[in-house]
């Protein structure tokens, strides 16, 4: 009877077409979710942003049909006990859900981060590569991802399972034995970690044995910071959804600012300049890659902001992600070459860049003001006539509620001089 229950309750919160594989959640959530894994969209109908993220999500729920991960969504407007449960601050809000489990997604709202995002959180933290084929198979794909190779014992096995657990939100993170890599690659350490990425593969240093020995925490403080260095592609795109990740990392963030339409296209010469900035990290890994995480960005908003003004476009833009001091070229884009660049960057190293911003209190506060002032300035542009009644008719009401607070007094004196003089002409 209670399968029943449960049977008709999720046939009922189906929305839409037949094919669609959303379901439509109720207050009774609460008390029916049981131990399955869930993937929910909080949203509010008047919500924007939550309408747009619809259709993706359709396409999540399809991408997803088939696994023991159901995907749903709550509007929080009418079933508020179930937005108030899960603390829900903002819209729309992506969280995975499992028992008391809760995880909140922050990532890019793309199908295919989201999905990846929730097969790894329904997985084990590290997963396991059976046999070459299997390896050669996950490479094949191109994603970024971290596997242990050895025996799955030790201080090293122990400090990558906490690692793997941190990050599994961002990266996938496998185990593998060590016979299993002997046709793909000669190991330079055994156990070991690797990391594979931009077509190819690099090598965790492991400290020296006896090193290790005598001090454990030499293993926690190198591979940490080891995974945290290498866990983007050594070009990679600069977005709001992965930007507060990319701070993390404690290097320099080399970002190439063009503009990106929404069918992804980019001006030639701004894609000639942005091809001329991934070249000089290509050629120059081994000099560069430890100071430095290279990418870019379409969205010149996300670089204005930084920067506190408006970037040329194309432009390069480099930030200290530990002070918050960025850099800029003294020389304009299209007069920049691929050994000027390089002279630009070592300049930085050598911090004899001239520096702007930081993260000092008077900077936050202007940055505040200048985030304010664009958001306005596009509201403008992109409809007058609604930014006008927006803040045209508080600032009339305003207008009118200080006049008559302010202009009381003067009113009351008139008449009360009136009324003396009728009185003195009596």
């Amino acid at each position: 009877m209670e399968i029943f229950k449960i049977l008709l309750y999720f046939s009922a919160c189906s929305f839409g077409s037949a094919t669609n594989r959303v379901l439509e959640l109720s207050d009774r959530f609460l008390e029916l979710r049981g131990e399955s894994p869930w993937l929910i969209m909080f949203y509010a109908p008047w919500c924007g942003h939550c309408k747009k993220l619809e259709p993706v999500w359709n396409h999540v729920a399809h991408a997803l049909y088939g696994t023991d991960i159901r995907v749903g969504r709550v509007d929080c407007t009418r079933f508020t006990a179930v937005a108030t449960e899960f603390v829900v601050k903002g819209f729309p809000t992506i969280m995975y859900v499992k028992g008391d489990e809760r995880h909140t997604y922050k990532g890019e709202r793309a199908k295919e981060d989201i999905v990846g995002y929730t097969i790894r959180m329904s997985r084990s933290p590290v997963q396991t590569l059976a046999s070459p084929q299997h390896l050669r198979d996950t490479v094949a794909q191109g994603d970024l991802f971290f596997t242990f190779v050895g025996t799955r014992e030790g201080h090293l096995w122990e400090v990558y399972k906490e690692i793997a657990e941190e990050y599994r939100p961002f990266h996938y993170f496998y185990a593998i034995e060590s016979t299993c890599m002997q046709d793909y690659t000669e190991l330079e350490h055994n156990p070991g970690v690797m990391v594979f990425k931009d077509n190819s593969h690099y090598f965790y240093p492991v400290p020296e044995e006896q090193e290790m020995v005598e001090n454990e925490s030499v293993v926690n403080t190198t591979l940490n910071e080891w995974v945290n260095h290498e866990r983007f592609p050594l070009f990679t795109k600069f977005t709001h959804g992965n930007l507060h990740q990319l701070w993390k990392i404690r290097k320099y963030l080399a970002i190439t600012v063009v503009k990106e339409t929404k069918t992804g296209r980019i001006t030639t010469d701004e894609d000639a300049f942005r091809d001329m900035v991934e070249s000089v990290i290509r050629d120059n890994r081994d000099k560069y890659h430890q100071h430095f995480q290279f990418g870019w960005t379409g969205t010149p908003d996300l670089a204005n902001s930084i920067a506190m003004e408006r970037l040329p476009l194309p432009s390069l833009l480099v930030v200290n992600a530990s002070t918050m001091h960025h850099h800029l070229p003294q020389d304009p884009a299209h007069h920049l070459t691929t050994d000027a660049i390089q002279v630009f960057l070592d300049s930085v190293i050598a911090q004899s860049a001239p520096s702007f911003g930081g993260d000092s209190w008077p900077i936050r506060l202007f940055r505040v003001y200048y985030n304010a002032k664009t958001s306005l300035e596009d509201m403008w542009q992109g409809n007058p006539v609604l930014t006008a009644l927006l803040f045209g008719l508080p600032l009339g009401f305003l207008s009118l509620i200080c006049y008559s607070i302010w202009c009381s007094d003067i009113l009351d004196a008139d008449e009360e001089e009136e009324v003396n003089q009728h009185e003195k002409k009596e």
